[in-house]
């Protein structure tokens, strides 16, 4: 089993940054893929980003966020910069042993969420 953990979140003015981290526990995640999605009240789950063998995002935040990983560490993070009040969702970490991508399914583990508010 993989425990994932994040941190970073919180209240930042428009045009500022974040950097969420997802810290992985009982299990190297070196070869998982790994992604962030985001979620607002009465909305689905959305994708944001994935990294499996390089980076992908989705249209709304491409060239503004930025997903690394540091194996070393067995964590990854999501730096958002530029943000926007549209941005304002709980965020989630996940990992995959399946190749990973822009669906939630294809993702095995999954974090417990972190708030992100842009404010205006």
């Amino acid at each position: 089993q993989v425990q994932l953990v994040e941190s970073g979140g919180g209240l930042v003015q428009a045009g500022g940054s974040l950097r969420l981290s997802c810290a992985a526990s009982g299990r190297t995640i070196g070869s998982y893929a790994v992604g962030w999605f985001r979620q607002t009240p009465g909305k689905e789950r959305e994708f944001v980003a994935w990294f499996g063998w390089s980076d992908n995002y989705a249209d709304s935040v491409k060239g503004r966020f930025t997903i690394s990983r540091d194996n070393a560490r067995n964590t990854f993070y999501l730096q958002m910069n530029s943000l926007k009040p549209e941005d304002t969702a709980v965020y989630y970490c996940a990992a995959s042993f399946r190749g990973g991508g822009s669906r939630r399914s294809s993702y095995d583990y999954w974090g417990q969420g972190t708030q992100v508010t842009v404010s205006s």
